[in-house]
């Protein structure tokens, strides 16, 4: 495993610089990654260095409709996955569905409202750390039944482990793994440092998910002012997503208990299953 110092170096490459596969390999071939073929980007929350959470219980990833067959006994065997969690949207999930697996149980929750369009003038000033706030501030309201069952999951079924992806791995499901990692107990810089691996984590289809981007945002090209503010991955803008948490709910625990009504006992118990089998 390389030390948290030399992961965060690397994650911080601008995206509009390739990251060589001399680089990234070994990487991505070592913890916290795992190689999952047929994805990209899944790693075990767990062996983030510094990370409060077990290991072997909660996974993150990319879209699975790819998957391999080296990949699937890799999910059904290898890491135990016992319940997938697709965060993706309608469209994505018609246009890619999540292939059967063994004894792993997929959840797909209609969202409350389909995700708006990023406005990329509001991606402009600075890192767009305003576009962020705005953006991610809607990924938590929007995917709230989805947040709820995966908090019952960990309150309810500790002993099954279970992966969460959306396309990328990295906005939507970097925001679920930023709330758990905050309830293990993680330090701010543990939270950053796996947001920001997805950069490495997506290096493999790099290419792919900026001309992706560009079709999404309807961008007139990747020049565009505010498009490579949206498409990077920076530790101000997830702290600015953070203070618009507290502002907007008065924090992530006052968010779960107000928003989705769990109890003061149910955190509890979720914070004991993250951390201790």
């Amino acid at each position: 495993m390389a030390d948290a110092a030399a992961l965060r170096q690397l994650a911080e490459t601008d995206v509009s610089q390739e990251i060589t596969k001399e680089q990234y390999m070994p990487v991505l071939m070592s913890p916290p990654f795992v190689f999952v073929d047929g994805t990209f980007n899944t790693r075990d929350m767990g062996l983030v260095p510094g990370s409060p959470l077990r290991a072997g219980f909660a996974y993150r990833s990319g879209a699975l409709a790819q998957l391999t067959d080296n990949g699937r006994a890799v999910l059904e065997g290898k890491l135990g996955i016992k319940r997938v969690f697709d965060l993706r949207s309608p469209e994505e999930r018609s246009r890619a569905p999540d292939p059967p697996l063994d004894g792993v149980e997929n959840t797909w929750i209609p969202s409350s409202r389909p995700d708006s369009t990023p406005d990329l003038d509001r991606f402009v000033a600075g890192n767009g750390e305003d576009g962020y706030r705005e953006m991610y501030l809607e990924v938590i309201d929007v995917y709230r039944d989805s947040w709820r069952a995966i908090l019952e999951h960990i309150r309810d079924r500790p002993a099954d482990p279970f992966l969460v992806h959306c396309a990328a791995g990295r906005d939507r499901t970097g925001v679920l793994a930023g709330l758990l990692l905050h309830l293990a107990g993680a330090s701010e810089e543990v939270i950053v440092l796996d947001y920001l691996l997805s950069r490495i984590g997506t290096e493999p289809v790099r290419l792919m998910l900026l001309d992706f981007a560009v079709a999404g945002t309807k961008a007139k090209s990747r020049e565009q002012p505010g498009f490579y503010n949206l498409i990077n991955l920076r530790a101000s803008c997830w702290n600015a997503f953070v203070d618009g948490v507290r502002k907007e709910y008065g924090g992530f625990e006052q968010f779960i208990t107000d928003k989705l009504g769990f109890s003061e006992d149910d955190l509890a118990k979720i914070r004991t299953n993250l951390t201790s089998a």
